[in-house]
């Protein structure tokens, strides 16, 4: 009888020993760490996102297991030149071998080229997902090119359209002058 999985509850070992796959979509609402990152602009994007498990070795006494994960969405973003909204893809392709606890997940992941992790019979992948796209996000976004030219106060003449103020030095010199 073939077994199925939850993507909230997976039994990552049953999962790489069957060489399954999963994918599905999941709304940016349910994954609220990553929709905080992201400025509210009435959309509701969508997070699509596959996992395939694999075991290597399999005739080995101690086999590995791997899940290889893919996600991509769109976040509205503050671009940090203009201020204004900036579309931001993110996607990720990562592969994770898993291990047998925390203590050795922490141990190996430190010399390993792949991402390590503690195996679990209830292993959260949207968890999972949600965290790989967090790393994804820009630490400034921006814009290619801005919709509006940015007004900056060194350059633009008519940044400041209130009343000229007055040189802070020139009272001083008055002052220097006798003439107050």
């Amino acid at each position: 009888m073939k077994r199925t999985f939850s993507p909230q509850r997976l039994d990552v070992r049953a999962f790489a020993e069957d060489g399954e796959r999963l994918s599905g979509e999941a709304r940016l609402a349910d994954l609220p760490r990553l929709a905080a990152e992201g400025r509210p602009d009435g959309a509701d994007p969508r997070v699509e996102w596959s996992a395939r498990g694999e075991l290597r070795h399999p005739n080995h006494l101690h086999p590995e297991v791997w899940l290889h994960l893919a996600a991509a969405t769109e976040l509205t973003l503050t671009c940090q030149r203009c201020l204004e909204a900036v579309a931001v893809p993110l996607s990720v392709a990562r592969a994770f071998r898993f291990v047998a606890d925390e203590d050795t997940a922490a141990a190996q992941d430190e010399q390993a080229e792949e991402d390590v992790l503690a195996i679990s019979r209830s292993f959260d992948l949207l968890e999972l997902v949600e965290d790989e796209l967090l790393m994804e996000v820009p630490v400034v976004p921006r814009h290619e090119v801005c919709p509006r030219p940015v007004r900056l106060s060194a350059a633009d003449a008519d940044f400041d359209e209130g009343e000229p103020r007055e040189n802070p030095f020139a009272h001083l010199k008055l002052l220097r002058d006798g003439k107050k």
